[in-house]
């Protein structure tokens, strides 16, 4: 359990130890029984290299905080925001479904609540960034994923969070297009998921580097399907 949900005073101790900057993000991960097999294997390679990238680099390490929601049998949130020093990677079992609707309610959730206590404990942060990474379509039903584009719509037009949609073999983009991400949605080029989490830290330390409403020019992914 994080330090802040142990005791009230959790977070305060935690911005005391650490007034660096936050660059938050929540990785929303599709583990339905679809991404069995490679597709899985590679995803749970793809984070622990993720985490170790951040873990390796001294400013990204205090800077860039983490979560992690699965969605299969369940919508689970597996690792609150955490640093990269306190980061655990969860062991990915494929099963079930895809709740998706219901994930990125919950990403949307955790960023706005987050973000409140950066604000009353005086901490500067980065715009918000929510991945989705997907091989399917919501299996949650359409009224709830009406809701979902609508308040991800909502909080992108304010500027409150940035969403970017990776969809693997066999996602649904017609749906996925109807979510408000950056460049839309973008197909995995097959399982190079060590590939956009090598992107994906690059573009964090970049980020983590520069002032919060800095504008970034993030570096060009080489590992999505061009044609």
């Amino acid at each position: 359990m994080a330090m802040n949900e142990q005791t009230p005073f959790g977070a305060a101790i935690e911005f005391a130890e650490n007034p660096e900057n936050r660059c938050p993000c929540v990785l929303v991960l599709d583990v339905s029984s679809s991404m069995s097999g490679a597709p899985i294997r590679e995803l749970q390679q793809g984070l622990k290299q993720y985490a170790d990238e951040l873990l390796s680099d001294s400013i990204a390490r205090k800077r860039v905080e983490v979560a992690i929601i699965t969605f299969g049998d369940s919508v689970r949130t597996e690792s609150p925001f955490s640093t990269a020093d306190s980061l655990l990677v969860p062991q990915l079992h494929p099963n079930g479904v895809t709740p998706m609707a219901g994930a990125l309610l919950e990403a949307v959730r955790m960023v706005e609540e987050r973000k409140a206590e950066y604000r009353s404990h005086g901490v500067q942060f980065y715009r918000p960034w929510i991945i989705l990474i997907t091989d399917g379509a919501p299996t949650d039903g359409d009224s709830l994923w009406a809701t979902a584009v609508a308040e991800l719509t909502r909080v992108t037009d304010q500027k409150g969070c940035t969403l970017f949609v990776v969809g693997v073999s066999g996602a649904d983009f017609q749906k996925l297009g109807e979510l408000p991400a950056m460049n839309g949605p973008q197909k995995l080029d097959g399982t190079r998921f060590k590939d956009m989490f090598l992107w994906l830290s690059q573009s964090q330390k970049a980020v983590s580097r520069s002032s919060p409403g800095d504008q970034i020019a993030l570096p060009a992914p080489q590992w999505i399907v061009t044609s």
